[in-house]
């Protein structure tokens, strides 16, 4: 026996099949999200075109970094050319049909390049994509003209409203490539809705011409497609898409994983705890509920199945978790940024701060379903040699520290702009410091092609989300549509609530989490703050959430496909999974709606208070819907589990007090039927002794 305690190397043969178990793994990860996701069908098989179209991503992800420094055009202007590069690269990366993704020739060379199968870029996509960059080039290099006073007193030529009437035509056929049909369903309704009101049965107004309607949407600054959702997507989205690519390429990501399993890997129910805290790091700043439960959930589905949690539930975790990333300050995905324009008075700063205590609850509450379905099914932590190393975490604490950056940046009062860009920066430097997070100059190129690829759907959503708002402002829908569900509803404020938390469910289940609260933020948001006297803050962050829950409701729960998907089960069973350990979240935004102090908007008297009965009432829900509270629970303290805490949730003293009541007796019988139990076990081994 050898005394050299080196420890023996892999071989090369066990080095390349782990090797091939890790890009089989990605191959199967990017499978699923082809499947479920439109926005990672994007061609691969590119040819000589890659050159042209990384060569393009390089410029437009250059472009935008050194925008954030120079600030060299006003808002217009620096939004046309963001979405000009945007609208070019959807049409040359993404093809018209699902079926038309890479495919092979077929063998007659004239119906391939008619149909556009084969390797690069199909002719008329390379038409469609010139043209895009075109109509928008147009507005840049026409701008001084189509603000003038001539355009206000002689009006618009009629090559302005062909340019415009293409210009929307190709926004919405760019968004169904890139993000999927229902959005643009939707932008179609309100399309035909402002063209032909004049007709409606309801909601009647005037009616639009199409050249008005056309010039509004695309030829107008700060309404339409250049209104505030892509002024936003140009300035603050786009650098955080790009801060959040930038730790994936470095591996910084990574250690998100890492930190989590340390810290919770050991308890009950550990691996799907880890799983909820890393997921939730990463999808804060990744801002695709789909998009994270794919990449995280490679890893820590396989983990949770090994724990012994069923594949459902292993999924169901997943893509709760992930949903839940897009609440999580700073980041909160990207639709918080346009939230913070659309609350008067609240700056991006103070709106991270107000989004600490819904997604610590959205969280608790998670923790609290996964650790009652552990005691239910037996599941303890992972040993503490399987977790990663303690020492070695704290090696690499220091990868912490671009997040850290940015949140100290956005308390100290700068811009969100001003905060990505210390945060990218800070992300870069440490990079360099391992050979694990360095960029070689083929990796750097790699990411910046990778910014700019991921920010198209999220450009084109908000351009065609801002259809939707434009035409809801110019038509004053809004106004109508707040007075008829109230009537409908017969005034009352619960109903009013139920039936704006099912339309943003509904709108989400089709729509990306920013193009969803563009429109649930114009159309839904202000029946509430307009009709009943509820705080705009708590008017936003009720449909906000509900957006964004709808990625794992169903039947449409894209979130819980993906997990399945990895898992191996059933995707509705995923969903309806998901719901049960979501349950705080859909609790929550009633009671910020019904106890604005825990939005800050009251005393910390009243926070308090109703912090205490939200947590209370969390458990009574998770531990009812689970059978587990201190012990198994039958159906009837189950029932009334669920009932107390429910109570105590609903923001009235007596009712929480008697809901405490309910927990506290059924607390009590659990501890002394596991004691009697405990005492018969002893008497019954004591006898089998003698």
């Amino acid at each position: 026996m050898s005394d050299d305690p080196t420890p023996p190397r892999p071989s090369s043969s066990s080095a390349g099949a782990v090797a091939e178990q890790t890009a089989a793994a990605e191959r199967a990860s990017a499978e699923i999200l082809r499947n479920v996701d439109t926005s990672s069908r994007f061609r691969t098989n590119l040819g000589w075109w890659v050159w042209v179209i990384g060569g393009i991503s390089v410029v437009f992800t250059l472009y935008h970094l050194y925008a954030a420094l120079e600030r060299p055009f006003n808002t217009w202007m620096h939004s046309s050319l963001h979405l000009a590069g945007a609208t070019a690269l959807i049409f040359f990366l993404y093809p018209a049909s699902k079926k038309l993704l890479d495919a092979p020739t077929g063998g007659n060379r004239v119906a391939d390049i008619l149909i556009g199968r084969g390797k690069g870029v199909p002719w008329y996509d390379v038409v469609l994509g010139s043209a895009g960059l075109f109509c928008n080039l147009y507005i840049f290099f026409d701008y001084t003209r189509l603000v003038s006073n001539s355009v206000q007193i002689l009006g618009y030529s009629d090559f302005d409203y062909a340019v415009a009437i293409l210009g929307v035509l190709l926004i919405l056929e760019a968004t169904r490539r890139c993000v999927g049909l229902p959005i643009v369903i939707i932008a179609g309704v309100a399309i035909l809705y402002g063209l032909f009101g004049n007709y409606s049965p309801v909601f009647r107004h005037s009616g639009l011409s199409i050249d008005d309607f056309a010039t509004n949407m695309f030829l107008s600054n700060g309404t339409g497609i250049f209104g505030t959702p892509i002024q936003v997507s140009a300035n603050f989205i786009f650098l955080f898409l790009f801060f959040a690519v930038l730790l994936v390429h470095t591996n910084i990501g990574q250690f998100f994983n890492d930190l989590a399993f340390r810290l919770t890997g050991r308890f009950t129910g550990g691996p799907a705890k880890a799983a909820v805290v890393a997921s939730g790091l990463q999808g804060m700043v990744s801002g695709s509920s789909v998009a994270n439960t794919v990449a995280s959930g490679s890893f820590t589905i396989p983990l949770m199945k090994k724990a012994g949690f069923k594949p459902h539930f292993a999924a169901a975790t997943e893509a709760t978790a992930s949903t839940g990333g897009q609440v999580m300050p700073p980041i909160m995905g990207a639709a918080a940024f346009i939230m913070a324009q659309n609350v008067p008075d609240l700056e991006y700063n103070g709106l991270i701060v107000i989004a600490i205590i819904p997604a610590v609850l959205y969280f608790l509450g998670a923790f609290l379903s996964i650790h009652f379905e552990s005691k239910t099914s037996g599941i303890l932590g992972m040993a503490k040699s399987s977790l990663p190393n303690g020492v070695e975490l704290l090696k690499r604490l220091d990868l912490l520290l671009p997040l850290v950056v940015i949140v100290l940046t956005l308390l100290s009062g700068m811009s969100p702009i001003r905060a990505a860009l210390f945060g990218i920066g800070t992300g870069f430097v440490l990079s360099f410091l391992r050979k694990l997070t360095r960029l070689t100059p083929r990796a750097f190129i790699d990411l910046l092609i990778s910014g700019a690829r991921t920010a198209l759907p999220v450009i084109a959503a908000c351009a065609t989300a801002g259809i939707v708002a434009g035409t809801v402002t110019v038509t004053g829908l809004g106004g109508q549509l707040g007075k008829g569900l109230v009537n409908l509803a017969g005034g009352n404020f619960f109903i009013v609530l139920f039936m704006v938390m099912i339309a943003c469910l509904v709108l989400g289940m089709g729509l990306p989490t920013t193009a969803n609260y563009v429109v649930t933020a114009t159309v839904a948001a202000p029946i509430l703050y307009n009709n009943f006297d509820v705080p705009l803050i708590a008017a936003h962050m009720f449909v906000f959430f509900f957006g964004i829950l709808a990625d794992i409701t169903p039947p449409v729960c894209l979130a819980a496909y993906a997990g399945a998907g990895i898992a191996g089960a059933n995707p509705m069973r995923a969903g309806v999974t998901a719901v049960r350990i979501a349950i705080a979240g859909f609790l929550i935004p009633y009671v910020f709606i019904l106890q604005p102090a825990l939005l800050l908007q009251g005393t910390w008297q009243d926070m308090l208070i109703a912090l205490v009965t939200l947590i209370l009432g969390m458990v009574g829900v998770a531990a009812g819907l689970a059978g587990y509270f201190f012990g198994a629970a039958n159906v009837v303290e189950r029932v009334l589990l669920f009932v107390g805490g429910i109570a105590l949730v609903y923001p009235s003293l007596w009712i929480s007090v008697a809901g405490l009541v309910v927990l506290v007796i059924i607390a009590i019988e659990q501890k002394l039927r596991k004691a009697i139990t405990s005492e018969q076990i002893a008497a019954r081994l004591a006898t089998q002794r003698v």
